[in-house]
């Protein structure tokens, strides 16, 4: 599975921006696909999550609900992420990750669970 991440960029404080995980191999039914973020000098982080065979099925960080949104296109191979009211704690690379899920749990953020990653997207919230 290969994953390129787009739709990164500089926004003011309350903005929006909407990134892109375009993908590549074998269908994502058979996985599950995260967003993850890492600020200047912290560890990677889980952002959201989505089973790729049950797009209603997902799940999203504390510091992130009620302003993200993912959402997974099966006729483009596409996980977006859409992202409102962004604040400078939102700072940070954002990657795409995935790993095979043939669990019928939920998707976990775990950085640690992913096996494929994208090279990631910088997004500057300024305040």
């Amino acid at each position: 599975l290969q994953l390129v991440e787009s739709g990164g960029g500089l926004v003011n404080s309350g903005e929006s921006l909407r990134l892109a995980c375009a993908t590549s191999g074998r269908d994502l039914d058979i996985y599950m696909i995260g967003w993850f973020r890492q600020a200047p000098g912290k560890d990677r982080e889980g952002v959201s999550c989505i089973v790729g065979s049950r797009s209603s099925d997902t799940r999203y960080a504390d510091s992130v609900k009620g302003r993200f949104t993912i959402s997974l296109d099966d006729t483009s191979r596409t996980v977006y992420l859409e992202m409102n009211n962004l604040e400078s704690g939102d700072t940070g690379v954002y990657y795409c990750g995935a790993r095979a899920w043939g669990s019928r749990d939920t998707c976990v953020l775990g950085v640690r669970a992913i096996n494929y990653w994208g090279q990631g997207t910088p997004v500057t919230v300024s305040s």
